[in-house]
């Protein structure tokens, strides 16, 4: 098979960026019909090189083929005439347009200017039923799941009758059980003879259903391997270039003073009716993790949003270190001990378009660290300060302090916020899915971060969707269901299975 044509080639491809070359000589062969995983830790260049194939970026060297002959990408809709389609990391789509409008936006089927919207729909449905992706096409994308979301975009790519279908990190953002009914459309895509790329840094989804896996690391192609000859360990090897501990190094927990004390805390829904948190009392001593486990949407966001100030409680009171904070301004909880790592790093978490040594003093600022009595900041102090913290965090970035926050990978933005939190020295810290969309190298550090903390007699507030997380790093799990708190179990002696049963509200306590 020497002479074999891929459905795609990209030959020594080099790409830079200000201060850092994101592709360096660079080689990726497609195989048609085939599930093709491209791995590596945050920022090693993965969705660089998906945006050159997608035509968003222009390399400076190489060649991309498809099917054996060289072709030009100068753009997206280049891509799209060539049968090559993307679902981003982050969704494109328009909030306030109906799930069928997203489809065809750009596609449309006009017959004398008009819209047929009609036959548009019947294609939409026949393609919704044929690759189990089912969606409602009227509704409004502001209304629904992250889950469909992503299968409005999948549907968009088929509607284009895409045969290339790239996927950069689709599973970061769904629940366990979308994660299961993606991976299932995957696999009948690639059935129907559509090859596809998919990005990821979760080893567990790539053994499931990957053909190949290539390796990038630090922007420079590693090799590519049969996933059924290769093990996790080799895999995340080859990606980070050390042995990675897979299992969170703890000793016991030594639990002292109770540091945040929720009693009957009930939140308002923004969605319906019903309080998102109802009635809720749980207690946080210093030197625990405390995680909330559930499925997505069970009054976690809500609960956490009451906690941090970030909305109006309803009723109950929050406690920290025995002062009454539960109507406090989110300036006085931050000053009087509270860390709070959010769950959406771009809403919450940065200024997106402020450098990163203004992201790290985002809550200190006004501190004469940083600011003289006149009201000037200390520019030469911040700079220091945020050197010190991109050293000790290992933040990466293009160029350094400067660096606008929205240009840096996923995973730094994510380092630089907890950065940012551990540093202020916190009494309670929270941490609102904190490895969401990492890699093992950085969730590694991460959770040690975390245990650092409690360790040095902070109480952690931690929600997680991950199982394996919220097995591993808690020591005490309390499982929120439908708004309300149903159970507590110790990580030692419950299972996953149990674990699953409370999450799924069919066991209860009490």
């Amino acid at each position: 098979m020497g002479n074999e044509t891929y459905a795609i080639e990209m030959l020594n491809i080099t790409k830079r960026f200000p201060g850092i070359i994101a592709n360096d000589n660079v080689t990726l062969q497609l195989k048609a019909g085939e599930i093709h995983a491209l791995l590596g830790e945050n920022g090693a260049g993965k969705s660089t090189l998906m945006s050159v194939l997608f035509g968003l970026y222009q390399a400076e060297e190489g060649v991309i083929k498809k099917n054996g002959k060289i072709v030009k990408i100068n753009n997206p809709n280049d891509a799209n005439a060539l049968g090559i389609g993307m679902v981003h990391q982050h969704f494109k789509l328009v909030e306030c347009f109906s799930v069928l409008d997203n489809i065809i936006l750009g596609v449309e089927d006009t017959k004398a200017g008009m819209l047929q919207r009609e036959h548009a729909r019947q294609k939409v449905m026949a393609l919704s039923a044929r690759y189990g992706l089912s969606v409602n096409p009227d509704a409004l994308v502001e209304d629904i799941s992250v889950g469909m979301q992503q299968r409005t975009e999948i549907l968009k790519m088929l509607y284009r009758d895409n045969e290339i279908l790239i996927f950069d990190e689709p599973t970061a953002v769904l629940t366990p059980q979308e994660i299961e009914e993606l991976l299932q459309i995957m696999k009948n895509l690639a059935a129907e003879g559509k090859s596809i790329l998919f990005i990821t840094h979760k080893l567990n989804e790539i053994m499931s259903i990957a053909d190949r896996c290539s390796v990038l690391r630090k922007g420079k192609y590693i090799g590519t391997v049969n996933v059924k000859d290769t093990t996790k360990a080799e895999l995340s090897r080859m990606m980070v270039g050390r042995d990675v501990e897979f299992a969170v190094q703890k000793q016991e927990a030594k639990p002292a003073d109770v540091i945040l004390d929720v009693q009957n805390l009930t939140v308002a829904s923004k969605v319906n009716k019903k309080d998102a948190v109802s009635n809720v009392s749980f207690q946080v001593h210093a030197g625990e993790i405390v995680c909330i486990a559930g499925i997505d949407g069970n009054g976690q966001t809500e609960l956490v949003y009451g906690i941090s100030g970030l909305e109006h409680v309803v009723g109950g009171s929050i406690r920290l270190c025995g002062q009454d904070i539960t109507s406090a301004p989110i300036r006085k909880r931050s000053v009087m001990g509270m860390s709070h790592i959010p769950e959406d790093r771009h809403k919450h978490g940065l200024v997106l378009d402020y450098t990163l040594e203004d992201n790290l003093i985002l809550q200190r600022y006004f501190e004469p660290e940083f600011t003289n009595k006149f009201g000037f900041l200390k520019r030469k102090a911040i700079r220091a300060y945020a050197e010190r913290l991109i050293g000790q965090y290992d933040v990466r970035s293009g160029q350094g302090p400067i660096t606008v926050a929205r240009a840096m990978s996923g995973g730094n933005q994510q380092k630089a916020i907890i950065a940012r939190e551990i540093d202020k020295d916190p009494q309670l810290l929270i941490a609102v899915q904190p490895t969401r969309g990492l890699d093992v190298g950085a969730i590694e550090y991460i959770h040690r971060q975390i245990v650092a903390e409690r360790d040095a007699g902070k109480a952690v507030l931690l929600v997680s969707l991950e199982l394996d997380e919220v097995m591993t790093v808690s020591d005490r799990i309390l499982v929120m269901y439908e708004g309300e708190i149903v159970g507590e179990l110790d990580p030692k002696t419950t299972t996953v299975e149990e674990l699953g049963l409370y999450m799924a509200g069919a066991k209860k306590e009490g």
